[in-house]
């Protein structure tokens, strides 16, 4: 078997950083070579912001942790922490324990942060001492690149829709690796808790809100890509269930009581990977599909036709394939 050999990277060497950085970013990696490069490239191309970029090779099999330390070698900024598969959850726990900025940034991968998009969050965060939560707009592309659609909170002070009780009603940041939040305030609260599996950015920023505002700046900054595989529509029904218990720890804390044995029941909602695979991935491409019709887009057509090769009797693509 061939050895991996990563392309030579050019980037621009810097000096060793003296004293912290603004900003550390924290990603954490699971078998994506094939997106790493512009995900980093994205981040450490950023300016008029010093950083660190944190990244956590989550016990990745493929190519990544060969070209994570190749990247390290290249720039300064790069601290990467190697470890056995333990999730997203541990893998933030574990990078954002070690961040030495006065700020933590997430950034996924496979995602893109867009030109000027620290230094906006940054000025956003300085404008006030009562802001605890920083995030942007952000663009969703398709597998291909297709544009999808785009979120943007139009009313910069967001802090309501994350102080919400109602599972209806709460809302958050247009994407989780759109935020930036104060490590000290991070600390403070207790970071990402190990409890949740699932749903662990919502745990954070229900937590970060009752000590100051959310920042919703609505600019779209962030790029994320929809992953026909991605936890979220796998796993939609325990994503909902730890979101029902992280609103009734919310609820316990602003009564002034302790929220850890309801936390604690977060433990139990773990990922079954017994699912219907065909019917999954045909119904992340339907969503495709539909996402591109509606930007009149021609390709949305060969979505819906994959959808039926992957489950022939996923009806609602038959039939958009009749209507043309």
């Amino acid at each position: 078997m061939a050895t991996y050999r990563a392309p030579c990277v050019r980037l621009r060497p810097v000096p060793q950083m003296m004293t912290a950085p603004q900003i550390s970013v924290v990603m954490s990696v699971h078998n994506g070579a094939a997106t790493l490069r512009e995900s980093v490239q994205s981040v450490l191309s950023q300016e008029g912001v010093d950083l660190e970029f944190i990244i956590v090779d989550d016990g990745s099999t493929d190519a990544s942790a060969g070209m994570l330390d190749e990247f390290a070698l290249a720039d300064r900024r790069i601290r990467v922490i190697h470890q056995e598969n333990r999730g997203l959850t541990r893998a933030l726990v574990r990078g954002c324990a070690v961040a030495s900025g006065r700020l933590i940034a997430r950034q996924d991968c496979g995602d893109v942060s867009l030109s000027g998009r620290l230094s906006a969050e940054l000025r956003a965060m300085e404008s006030s001492t009562d802001v605890a939560l920083v995030s942007c707009g952000t663009r969703f592309v398709g597998p291909g690149g297709e544009r999808l659609y785009e979120i943007s909170i139009a009313d910069g002070d967001a802090t309501d829709g994350l102080m919400a009780l109602d599972l209806k009603r709460v809302r958050g940041p247009a994407h989780h690796g759109s935020t930036l939040f104060r490590r000290e305030l991070y600390e403070h609260v207790g970071g990402y808790r190990e409890q949740f599996f699932f749903a662990q950015d919502l745990d954070l920023w229900t937590r970060l809100v009752e000590h100051g505002r959310h920042v919703a700046l609505p600019e779209v900054l962030y790029q994320a890509s929809f992953a026909l595989g991605s936890i979220s529509g796998r796993h939609r029904c325990q994503q909902i269930a730890c979101a029902k218990i992280i609103l009734d720890c919310a609820r316990l804390r602003r009564a002034g009581l302790d929220d850890a044995r309801v936390a604690a029941k977060g433990t139990a909602i773990v990922p079954e990977w017994r699912y219907e695979q065909s019917a999954n991935h045909a119904a992340a491409l339907y969503f495709v599909g539909v996402c591109l019709r509606s930007r009149a887009d021609p390709r949305a057509r060969q979505y819906f036709r994959d959808a039926l090769r992957a489950n022939p009797l996923h009806l609602k693509s038959a039939v958009r394939l009749l209507m043309g």
